[in-house]
């Protein structure tokens, strides 16, 4: 699909472990580029099917001192980051980040910057835009004054399996057969499928050194947002959504109308929301010049949420907006691991013997949350997601990547996938919104003759006496929910062959 190419470049990828980069490293590699992904957690990436092919650079693209060593030999440099959604602090978070980035690329002598930036809408003053929008500009002016020669690729709304902008249409075209909605949902809008934003990219790394400038890239449809989602109840089979605007649905409320609908938490539903106040639509075309269009065009609306519910349907989700991790999300060692700090720790363990194989165990594990739950108690687990959610945080809906087959760095509702030893352990970290940090950890062993020893261990690392207070506030509940979790994981696989 990819011919190779007779000038193979040498690329630097963040956001590798995201969802736009996840999907570019395997096209790069496919036309003959070597890759090198800079990330903050190198061990997330392990289970990636390209992991063999490209070279791993631990860094942050907020911490200087660690970009040097990853720009070394670097031809081109792809910037795929953003603090969307990390809180008010965002944009001099990006701005700190950008000039970073752009300087340590100078300093290496890389001779192209590639950027993913927002689509803006011609003739509003800067001052006007959503706060998402304005700094996604500010950070391509950064990187195009670096010296550098940047091509500042500016996309709407990505349609693709897994994209949050794809998430938050089909949650809310499926969940509401009549809604409220507030103004925006007339504003147009020039959609652009994900193989496209890839072809994009990948062609970007090959643009001449003069080139330093913005391109705007959509898709050959310019649809509203309602449009869009009657669109999709035709081509997912649904009865025709009744859709009735009203203008008192502020940006923020019906962010949080979004959050409250869809899997997609407040903290970035609200952006998205705000960003399509404005027309967004393409005022040109130019990087067809460099990089032509396929021969059978770009991908329209239809074609592309057709394709994106295929890969849904088939379990075939290379990557999702969650598997970024949450920006600020811990990534302090397990207590209990040798090189942990100490301090207090509270443990609630649950051990079982089941007469059934390993592998029958395993199967159940792999399998937990997303639509099968986590075996206990589902009342109280979706009260925990909902309280998750009014604090700002993810709640239960991510669901999952696969429906069978966990990774790391795999979002699995409001956990993330920090270890997995297929067959023998998963080891889950919290991002719900906790005064600590928390872990669950699943584990199996044989015992005998078809007879497995299951082991859970669900522990907690309080912060200040909140944290404290917290964990003992639980603790009554704990026996109830862990307990029958052990039991329920355990009779399930001694049913099941």
């Amino acid at each position: 699909m990819n011919p190779r190419r007779p000038d193979p470049k040498r690329c630097l990828v963040t956001g590798a472990s995201g969802y736009i980069g996840g999907r570019l490293v395997p096209e790069l590699l496919a036309r003959g580029h070597a890759v090198r992904c800079l990330v903050r957690s190198p061990g997330r990436l392990r289970d990636q099917p390209w992991r063999a092919e490209v070279e791993i650079a631990a860094g942050d693209v907020s911490r200087p001192e660690t970009l040097t060593a990853a720009f070394d030999g670097i031809d081109v440099a792809y910037y795929l980051v953003h603090s969307l959604g990390t809180g008010p602090a965002f944009e001099a978070t990006d701005r700190a980040a950008a000039h970073a980035f752009g300087a340590a690329a100078a300093a290496a002598g890389v001779t192209r910057i590639v950027y993913l930036g927002g689509l803006a809408p011609v003739g509003v003053p800067a001052a006007e835009l959503s706060p998402h929008l304005r700094s996604r500009a500010e950070v391509g002016r950064i990187l195009r004054d670096s010296g550098v020669p940047t091509a500042e690729l500016r996309a709407a709304v990505i349609i693709g399996s897994g994209s949050a902008s794809f998430e938050m249409l089909r949650h809310l075209t499926e969940r509401l057969p009549a809604m409220v909605t507030p103004r925006w949902v007339a504003t147009r809008i020039q959609p652009i499928a994900v193989r496209d934003v890839l072809r994009y990219l990948a062609g970007a790394a090959e643009l001449p050194p003069e080139v330093n400038r913005t391109f705007d890239i959509g898709g050959p449809d310019v649809l509203t947002y309602a449009q869009m989602m009657h669109r999709y109840a035709r081509i997912a089979g649904l009865p025709r959504r009744l859709i009735v605007p009203v203008p008192v649905l502020t940006p923020r409320l019906s962010g949080h109308w979004v959050g409250l609908v869809t899997p997609v938490p407040n903290s970035i539903a609200r952006p998205l929301v705000e960003s399509l106040r404005h027309e967004v639509v393409c005022g040109e075309h130019d990087l067809a010049r460099w990089v032509p269009d396929p021969p059978e065009g770009l991908t329209g609306f239809d074609r592309a949420v057709t394709l994106a519910l295929r890969r849904i349907k088939d379990a075939d989700v290379a990557t999702r907006w969650s598997s970024a991790s949450l920006p600020g999300a811990p990534s302090d060692p397990l207590p209990s691991d040798p090189d942990w700090a100490g301090g207090s720790l509270y443990q609630d363990l649950q051990e079982r013997t089941v007469t059934a194989s390993p592998a029958a165990v395993w199967q159940v594990i792999e399998g937990i949350g997303g639509d099968n739950g986590w075996y206990s108690f589902p009342l109280a687990w979706a009260l925990r997601g909902w309280l998750d959610r009014l604090v700002g945080g993810v709640g239960l809906r991510r669901g999952r990547r696969d429906p069978a087959r966990l990774r790391v760095g795999d979002s699995l509702d409001f956990w993330r996938v920090e270890e997995i030893e297929p067959g023998r352990l998963l080891r889950l970290r919290a991002e719900m919104r906790l005064p600590g940090l928390a872990w669950l950890e699943l584990s199996v062993t044989p015992d005998g003759d078809h007879r497995t020893r299951y082991r859970q261990r669900a522990l907690f690392h309080p912060h200040g006496l909140a944290g404290h207070a917290y964990w003992w506030s639980v603790a009554p509940f704990h026996t109830v929910v862990f307990g029958g979790m052990a039991r329920n994981i355990t009779e399930r696989a001694r049913r099941e062959p």
